[in-house]
């Protein structure tokens, strides 16, 4: 089985239903996943933004985000010095610097819809 990292701006896509959604099952397929423990948080702050701005779907928004948690990621360490001089190297922020590191580390794929990290990752 193939495997990737995926980085929150594809999840979120999926799980919330955002455009890009269609791409983002398209690139994960049957595959396994891979993502620094961060990417946790970023799902989360996602959500609060959306229940925030539509305060009557909260339930709904934050049932996709236990979805999210529930997909069958591979949840990774990091090394924070080593993400930190990784973000000042390629001159991105350590929270993209992250899945930088996951990926190199395991020697996979990045997924992201940010160009600029995939970018760079490639």
């Amino acid at each position: 089985m193939e495997a990737r990292v995926v980085d929150a701006s594809v999840i979120a896509a999926l799980v919330f239903g955002e455009p890009g959604s269609e791409e983002a099952e398209r690139l994960l397929g049957d595959r396994a996943l891979f993502a620094p423990f961060l990417m946790r948080y970023e799902l989360a702050q996602v959500a609060v933004k959306k229940a925030s701005r539509r305060p009557r779907k909260k339930r709904l928004i934050l049932d996709a985000l236990a979805l999210a948690y529930d997909l069958d990621i591979e949840w990774v360490e990091v090394d924070f010095r080593a993400v930190a001089e990784l973000a000042l190297d390629e001159d991105l922020t350590a929270y993209d610097a992250c899945y930088l590191f996951v990926s190199r580390s395991l020697g996979i794929p990045l997924v992201t819809f940010d160009m600029r990290l995939k970018r760079t990752s490639e």
